[in-house]
């Protein structure tokens, strides 16, 4: 990040990173500030480009695509023009494409149902692309898309919303026996 991003700025990305659904006013609690100065500020940081989107971690197996592989790809033709990445846009089953430095040029991040439709993809892709593959099928995931570096934070959101879980249920217990108070009690 640049040196131009206040350290409040920053503990605001931090925050969302690890959770994008938090609200505003938990957001003020974290920082220190108001809930509408919070929100102006995670405003100029999504028209800064710091914020690019926000989004939900899936369960792809349920979705029917259990399978996760990495696909290395090396070119055939140097000389060919490098629009590698927009040759594969249009193929759904590539969730991620990165530019890469080393025996690589290019890595995909690609789901699929099973492994006949992955091979079936590969055949596409090298295809489409003119390219090598090298593919790694993922076993088991134990965390993705986790922020980089902030498990402090992390930790932090989470003890706090197991903080408000417990005033909720607490103010709903209350809630509840003065309603049963109020059933009990003649008119």
């Amino acid at each position: 990040m640049s040196d131009d991003v206040e350290s409040k700025d920053r503990l605001i990305l931090e925050l969302l990173a690890a959770d994008g659904r938090m609200s505003y006013t938990d957001l003020g609690k974290a920082t220190g500030l108001s809930t509408s100065a919070v929100h102006q500020r995670v405003k100029r940081l999504e028209q800064r480009g710091l914020i690019l989107g926000y989004g939900a971690t899936v369960n792809h197996a349920e979705l029917g695509l259990p399978l996760t592989a990495f696909v290395a790809l090396t070119l055939i033709d140097p000389h060919l023009p490098d629009d590698y990445a927009e040759r594969l846009r249009h193929f759904p089953e590539i969730e991620s494409c990165w530019s890469v430095a080393g025996e690589d040029s290019y890595i995909l991040k690609v789901r699929s149902s099973t492994p006949a439709e992955l091979e079936a993809l590969l055949t596409r892709v090298r295809q489409t692309a003119h390219v090598t593959t090298r593919t790694t099928i993922v076993l088991s995931t134990y965390y993705e898309n986790r922020p980089v570096g902030h498990a402090e934070i992390a930790h932090q959101t989470s003890a706090r919303a197991a903080t408000l879980a417990a005033e909720l249920a607490a103010a709903q217990a209350a809630t509840l026996a003065a309603q049963a108070d109020a059933e009990d009690t003649p008119a």
